[in-house]
């Protein structure tokens, strides 16, 4: 009697041994960071002249983030069976967004309502003098109009939005490219097998990449203390604390609640990412971690499209941290200024940052043009006053990063359930193991994709440290 073939799923992928502590990515990281600052502040002038360090590994990163979210994109797109479901996918993330912005709004305005950290300075808006980079982003966020990140969606050149790492354009080019390959059926199959093998030699440049992130995060800190100082921190050390403590409040409770309807802890999720968060606290850049952060997605068993459209998109459309900045920055200020705001002018200052928060996710200084867009458009407060937070903006700039980053990774999760096809039993055992599994059973996998498919696989869990 002929042998039946077995449909029984693969089991996951043993662990692999463990490696000591000190041989983990996390933790040469977190002890450059603790040298970065002790650097910065006993040697100021050492520490600024580190710059080209920290600026050095951010750009490698860089260098990396538009291929792989091209091919990525391209590579979901092309391997999904109805292009209805990539527009469901990319209408479905951008409505979370949206909620996820207006929460993030809504919790900064009620923190700085209630704690008042501006309370007190009685700062006089003629007396405030704007110059330097300051005076710089003030007029680009004058220029700035709020429909800006629809129009600038579409880049002049398809090689000039890569070349400028522009995420946004190198989304749209993407999305277009990858329905063409979908829509052209067997003619694009190859092309679609090239990008797959394409996308495992770029996460293996990337794998060694990564091994200089200790280096690059003890030259972004060194800088950042020796170049701000430690007693910047204590300065406006209420408006600081607040910040961090309300973003804490944001992931911890409103992104926990949303993860604890989805059966998942987020703080195991956090604990998955923790190298992801000591690289983004140590170069303030969540853009340095967006390829793994795709790769631990995937690896926690989310489709791969549901990925390369929702992380990406994310970066420009859910800045979690820069809105909750946002809202406390206006409302700081105008506290500051003795600037009465009624809640019927602080409602208006929410709805025009629902829009001038968009788009801007990797500009420099982006956080300080969407401030000044801000508050030129609404006039109430002076933008001048932006001078009253501009010294601690690089000590903020920590911690808008790690909250974009939490925020997106949650967002997500979120979709791939809205799409029923999130694994709850998978992520959560892929969580507490720390073993990313296949997107598909073995047995699944047809035999043309099973060589790439290990071969992928392997290239990031590698990547992935």
């Amino acid at each position: 009697m002929a042998a039946t073939e077995s449909t029984t799923p693969a089991a996951p992928p043993p662990a692999p041994p463990s490696r000591p502590w000190y041989k983990q990515l996390y933790f040469w990281v977190l002890a450059a960071i603790v040298a970065g600052v002790l650097t910065g502040w006993l040697r100021p002038s050492v520490g600024v002249a580190l710059e080209p360090v920290g600026t050095t590994f951010v750009s490698a990163i860089k260098m990396l983030i538009t291929p792989i979210v091209f091919l990525t994109i391209v590579a979901g797109i092309g391997g999904v069976d109805s292009l209805r479901r990539v527009g469901r996918v990319g209408l479905k993330s951008l409505l979370y967004f949206q909620a996820g912005t207006l929460a993030a709004l809504a919790v900064g305005l009620i923190a700085v309502n209630v704690f008042r950290p501006g309370a007190g300075v009685h700062a006089h808006p003629g007396d405030l003098q704007l110059s330097g980079d300051a005076a710089q982003y003030v007029k680009d966020g004058e220029n700035q109009s709020w429909w800006h990140f629809l129009t600038d969606i579409v880049p002049s050149s398809a090689v000039g939005a890569f070349a400028e790492g522009n995420i946004l354009q190198v989304i749209f080019f993407a999305v277009l490219f990858g329905i063409a390959l979908k829509a052209v059926g067997p003619v694009g199959a190859p092309l679609v097998d090239g990008v797959n093998r394409l996308s495992t030699v770029v996460f293996k440049i990337l794998h060694y990449v990564m091994l200089a992130a200790p280096v690059g995060a003890f030259g972004a800190m060194a800088y950042t203390i020796g170049k701000y100082g430690i007693s910047t921190l204590t300065s406006l050390g209420r408006l600081i604390g607040l910040f961090y403590g309300t973003s804490l409040f944001f992931v911890v409770v409103v992104l926990g609640g949303v993860l604890a309807l989805l059966r998942i802890n987020i703080f195991r999720l956090l604990g998955h990412l923790r190298e992801e968060f000591l690289i983004v606290l140590g170069t303030s850049s969540s853009e340095s971690v967006l390829p793994r952060v795709m790769s631990k997605l995937e690896g926690l068993g989310v489709r791969r499209d549901i990925v390369g459209l929702t992380v990406p998109t994310g970066y420009s459309f859910n800045l979690d941290g820069s809105s909750i900045y946002l809202s406390l920055a206006a409302v700081y200020i105008a506290q500051a200024t003795d600037t009465p705001l009624s809640i019927g002018q602080q409602l208006g200052l929410l709805a025009v940052m629902i829009l001038t928060s968009k788009g801007s996710g990797g500009i420099t200084g982006a956080g300080f043009i969407a401030l000044a867009a801000t508050l030129s458009t609404v006039g109430t407060v002076p933008a001048a006053g932006i001078m009253l937070v501009f010294g601690i903006d690089k000590f903020m700039s920590e911690c808008r990063a790690l909250t974009n980053l939490a925020g997106n990774s949650v967002a997500t999760l979120v979709v791939a359930r809205w799409e029923r096809v999130l694994d709850t039993a998978r992520v959560n055992r892929v969580l507490h193991t720390g073993v990313p599994e296949p997107e598909l059973p073995e047995a699944e996998l047809p035999e043309a994709g099973r060589r790439w498919q290990n071969d992928a696989q392997n290239a990031r869990v590698e990547a992935n440290g």
